[in-house]
């Protein structure tokens, strides 16, 4: 499963300087970050939509969608900003087997 998460992440990172005409990453990539993270704001909105409606319709496909969509544009930030979902990953690893109340002490 990781393995489409690391394709995407090469070509998310192709991309970056990749003529805006030539594919929808690289014209989120040169519009710029407030670009992109408005559109992260926007995906997390459905996500939100879709979960509380899932609640009473039991259709889990608009979850799964739009969770996939919030991914995507969250990727496409890490990428905008040179980081890369291993950061991402490293981070949970390491939070891993701790308390979610010991890990907000360590924050400070």
């Amino acid at each position: 499963m990781s393995d489409i998460i690391e394709r995407l992440t090469e070509v998310l990172n192709s991309r970056r300087q990749a003529d805006p005409d030539s594919s929808y990453v690289a014209q989120l990539h040169n519009k710029g970050l407030d670009h992109i993270l408005k559109k992260v704001g926007e995906e997390l909105a459905e996500v939100l939509i879709a979960a509380k409606s899932s609640e009473y319709d039991h259709n889990r496909e608009p979850v799964i969608y739009e969770t996939a969509d919030l991914w995507f544009h969250t990727m496409v930030m890490l990428s905008h900003l040179g980081l890369e979902p291993a950061d991402v990953l490293h981070e949970l690893d390491r939070r891993f087997g701790l308390s979610g109340i010991e890990e907000k002490a360590t924050r400070g």
